[in-house]
C-alpha cells in the first residue's frame, strides 16, 4: 500500500471510531505523513495489544502498519527500559480528538506545550500557518530530533527548549495546545492566551486515568470548561510525582496498620463505566492515586490500593477482595484513613444520581483550581 493509502485506511478507521469526526482533518494528515516523525527503530504502543519493537529494516512492514496504526503510540524515548517511556508519537485516535477539541483555524496564533516528535505541531502548522505556531519543549536531545522532523516535513514552526511550566514564551495566543498530562494546570498557561481563547489539555488527577479537557479564558483571568473524555499521557516533567514508585515502598514507610473490613466491592471503584465515579474520586478523595491488582493466578482474587500521591511515608489503604465473600478485609496506615474516604466518596456519588463525565468541570484561578458538578458555584471536595 503506499503512504496516501495508509493515510486515508487511517482515517477513514478514525472516522469509524468516532475519533476523527470533522473530515477536513483528512487534508492536513495527507499533508503531515506520520511516518516522517518516526524513528527507524522503536517501541509499538497498542492500545489493545502488547508493547513491540518495530525496525524499519527488519520488518518494514510490521514498522509500517504500526506508525499507521489509529490506536498506536511510538515510543520515541526511554527512561530505564521500554517500561518506562517518557517521550512519544502519540497515538492518532488520542491526537485527533484533542485537535477537534482545540479546534483551530487559519491565522490563529498557537503555544504547543510538549514538542515530542514535532508532529503534532506540523498538524496545527498546516492547519493555521507554521509562522503562527510556537512550540517548546523540555528536552533538548527530542527537541532536537523534533527539528529535524519538521525541517524534512517542509514546516517551521518557532521552536523553543525550556520547561513551559515556569518559561513558557510571552502571548498572547489564541490557543495553547498541551501534549503532557497535568494534575494542577500552570496559571502561565491561562496568562499566556487572551480572553476568550482556549486551553486544551489532558488533566491526570491522581486518581483517575486521566480527562480531555477544553477551558476557555474569560476577561476575569479565569478558565473554565467541562471534562470531555479520557485520555491518557506522558506527565509534565516537573509533576511526575510518584506515579511509578511500587506499592511495596509505602507499605514499608508506614506502619501501624489498622485493620477493619468493608461489604462493599472495591472493585467498582476502578470499574463502574462512564467516567463520572473516577472524575467524582479525584475531588473527593484528592492527592490519592487508585490501583486494582489483581491475583496472578485465575482465581478472581483483586486487591485495591489507595496510596497518598505525596510519595512513601504518605497513607496508604489495601481492600482484599475474594469472590463468594460477604466482607472485605481492609487495612489502613498513616493519617488519612482513605478506605473511609473513598468509600464515602462512592456513596456521596451514588446520592448525587450518578452523574456522568459531562457533569464535571474545571476552573482554573490565578490561586487555585477546584473540580466542579453542573456549576462551578458548586465545587466537588475541598
Amino acid at each position: 500500500m503506499d503512504v496516501d493509502g495508509r493515510i486515508d485506511a487511517m482515517a477513514d478507521r478514525l472516522a469509524a471510531s468516532g475519533d476523527m469526526t470533522d473530515d477536513s482533518w483528512r487534508a492536513v494528515l495527507h499533508r503531515v505523513p506520520r511516518h516522517v516523525f518516526a524513528p527507524e527503530v522503536a517501541w509499538a504502543s497498542p492500545y489493545d495489544g502488547p508493547r513491540r519493537e518495530i525496525d524499519l529494516r527488519k520488518d518494514p512492514d510490521g514498522w509500517w502498519r504500526a506508525v499507521y496504526d489509529p490506536g498506536a503510540a511510538i515510543i520515541t524515548q526511554v527512561d530505564g527500559g521500554p517500561s518506562a517511556p517518557t517521550s512519544s508519537l502519540s497515538a492518532p485516535n488520542v491526537v485527533l480528538p484533542f485537535l477537534e477539541l482545540l479546534h483551530p483555524f487559519g491565522g490563529q496564533r498557537v503555544l504547543d506545550v510538549g514538542t515530542g516528535t514535532g508532529w503534532t505541531a506540523a498538524l496545527l502548522c498546516a492547519r493555521t500557518g507554521e509562522h503562527h505556531v510556537t512550540s517548546i519543549e523540555i528536552d533538548e536531545e527530542v527537541a532536537r530530533r523534533a527539528a529535524e522532523n519538521l525541517d524534512k516535513a517542509g514546516f517551521g514552526p518557532e521552536l523553543l527548549v525550556g520547561d513551559a511550566a515556569t518559561d513558557a514564551p510571552e502571548g498572547p495566543f489564541d490557543l495553547v495546545h498541551v501534549t503532557c498530562g497535568v494534575t494542577t494546570l500552570p496559571y502561565g498557561w491561562v496568562e499566556r492566551a487572551r480572553p476568550g481563547g482556549a486551553i486544551v489539555f489532558p488533566w491526570m488527577p491522581d486518581f483517575s486515568y486521566g480527562y480531555q479537557v477544553r477551558l476557555d479564558v474569560l476577561p476575569d483571568g479565569t478558565a473554565i470548561g467541562r471534562l470531555a473524555g479520557s485520555a491518557g499521557y506522558m506527565m509534565l516533567r516537573s509533576q511526575r510525582g510518584h506515579r511509578t514508585t511500587r506499592t511495596r515502598e509505602w507499605t514499608q514507610a508506614v506502619t501501624g496498620v489498622a485493620s477493619s473490613t468493608t461489604r462493599l466491592d472495591p472493585r467498582l471503584l476502578l470499574h463502574t463505566p462512564g467516567g463520572g465515579l473516577e472524575a467524582a474520586m479525584a475531588g473527593l478523595v484528592p492527592g490519592v492515586r487508585a490501583d486494582l491488582c489483581f491475583d496472578t493466578e485465575p482465581t478472581g482474587e483483586a486487591t485495591l490500593w489507595l496510596l497518598e500521591a505525596s510519595g512513601p511515608g504518605g497513607s496508604w489503604a489495601s481492600v482484599d477482595f475474594v469472590p463468594g465473600k460477604v466482607e472485605f478485609t481492609v487495612e489502613q496506615a498513616g493519617a488519612r484513613r482513605l478506605w473511609d474516604e473513598a468509600e464515602a466518596a462512592y456513596f456521596e456519588w451514588l446520592r448525587w444520581g450518578r452523574p456522568p463525565l459531562g457533569r464535571f468541570g474545571l476552573t482554573v484561578a490565578p490561586d487555585r483550581q477546584w473540580l466542579w458538578l453542573d456549576d462551578p458555584v458548586r465545587p466537588v471536595g475541598r
